[in-house]
């Protein structure tokens, strides 16, 4: 399956959100390649404090791992997103399956805070190039809902499971759930079309590159450091602004930014995701502090309030083909307004579990239809670019949610 765009293109076959292709990988592998970083990423939900004992640090700055994670998800999808499009789905896959792997076996044997960021970074850089493969080769909302109920899901089960694991193993094993993505590796490349894309005729943009990567640690560095965070981000991006200026078909290519749909999906894909992952990693605290509920009923609960929302995600991913784009997005913008403001207002602490089916819906539903909406509103030739930039926005809220829940429940 090709990754590219063919010289030939048959307008017959089946359609990637990469380009036509001669036939599909099976959603069930696209799925499996793609969610177990979602475990990976909630694991650390409930594990928090037992993994800040062991490495001798705060509960507080143990959310760096998370924060780290999410960085790296941001940062390393666009990243993947070039390599992909200039080296096409094999190289992309195996490259991300050397980091899963190195980065698991260093955090199964670092004894430090810094050597487990470091595992951590590089098993999510590992895990954001399988999403990017996974999603380029999704081709509809139908598939892409698998895919993003298969997030919703794993993520779902990731604070429970993180929470299993640590207690019958080690919470190092709790880290290392991502690594059952690689199960689907071998399948996908058995699958797929492996031939290398025509070599590009433009150089890699690598000023715009890492001028991305800096505006989006500096995005990400807000919720803790606010005014040098923000001095930085702003400076950062006006020189990414005047890079794109003098070279509008570099890393960021300037005709995606002057495309509404492209801009609008993806900033609510931003906002969805930054309000989900606060509500994740506050609702447990908050259930904590406002009942008597041992910390297997929390992860119990919100398992089952996290798996409802996912499959009422994959139910409306399912129904997007057949309702307008305004109704789709007044039921996201509805749904994810709904659950922070009940999360915020209401003084029945139970009602809480129902905040995170709510905000898990909104956001499952809502990178499904959104990543398709902002995509395949891109030329063929940069729906990789699309991709990447797209998934760059849901990680950054990624980032911004486990950091604003450390400052608003952990004290940071």
């Amino acid at each position: 399956m090709s990754l590219s765009v063919s010289p030939r293109p048959r307008t017959t076959a089946p359609t990637t959100l990469a380009g036509p292709v001669s036939r599909q990988v099976p959603a069930a592998w696209l799925a499996l390649l793609a969610t177990p970083v979602a475990a990976s990423a909630n694991s650390p939900v409930l594990i928090l404090p037992d993994m800040a004992g062991a490495l001798g640090v705060r509960t507080a700055t143990a959310t760096w791992l998370v924060t780290a994670f999410a960085w790296a998800m941001a940062v390393g999808t666009p990243l993947m997103a070039a390599l992909l499009r200039r080296r096409g789905l094999g190289t992309t896959l195996k490259l991300s399956a050397a980091l899963i792997v190195t980065g698991t076996a260093v955090v199964a044997a670092a004894p430090w805070l810094p050597l487990v960021m470091a595992g951590r970074v590089a098993q999510a850089a590992g895990g954001a190039g399988l999403i990017t493969a996974a999603m380029s080769l999704a081709g509809s909302v139908r598939r892409m809902g698998v895919i993003t109920a298969g997030f919703g899901t794993l993520g779902a089960v990731g604070p429970l499971l993180g929470s299993t694991i640590a207690d019958a193993a080690s919470w190092r094993v709790s880290l290392a759930v991502g690594a059952l993505a690689l199960i689907a590796v071998p399948a996908v490349l058995r699958r797929a079309d492996l031939s290398v894309p025509a070599p590009s005729t433009t150089p890699f943009d690598g000023r715009g590159a890492a001028l991305l990567v800096l505006t989006a640690t500096a995005l990400v560095l807000i919720p803790r450091y606010p005014l040098p965070a923000v001095a930085a981000s702003l400076a950062v991006a006006a020189l990414l602004a005047l890079h794109i200026r003098s070279n509008p078909t570099g890393f960021v290519p300037a005709s995606l930014l002057r495309t509404r749909t492209f801009i609008v999906s993806s900033a609510l894909a931003c906002t969805l995701a930054t309000s989900y992952f606060t509500l994740l990693f506050t609702i447990p605290q908050l259930l904590t502090d406002r009942t008597n509920w041992s910390s297997a009923t929390i992860g119990t609960g919100q398992l089952i309030a996290l798996l409802a929302g996912s499959a009422l995600s994959m139910t409306l991913a399912a129904a997007a083909a057949r309702m307008s784009r305004r109704r789709v997005l007044t039921i996201l913008l509805t749904a994810g307004a709904l659950a922070p403001l009940t999360a915020l207002l209401t003084p029945w602490a139970p009602l809480l579990l129902l905040v995170a089916t709510v905000a898990v819906f909104a956001t499952s539903a809502g990178q499904a239809t959104l990543a398709v909406h902002a995509t395949t509103s891109a030329p063929a030739a940069q729906r990789p670019t699309a991709i990447g930039l797209f998934s760059l926005c849901y990680q950054l809220g990624g980032a911004f949610g486990p950091a604003i829940a450390a400052l608003l429940t952990l004290g940071a």
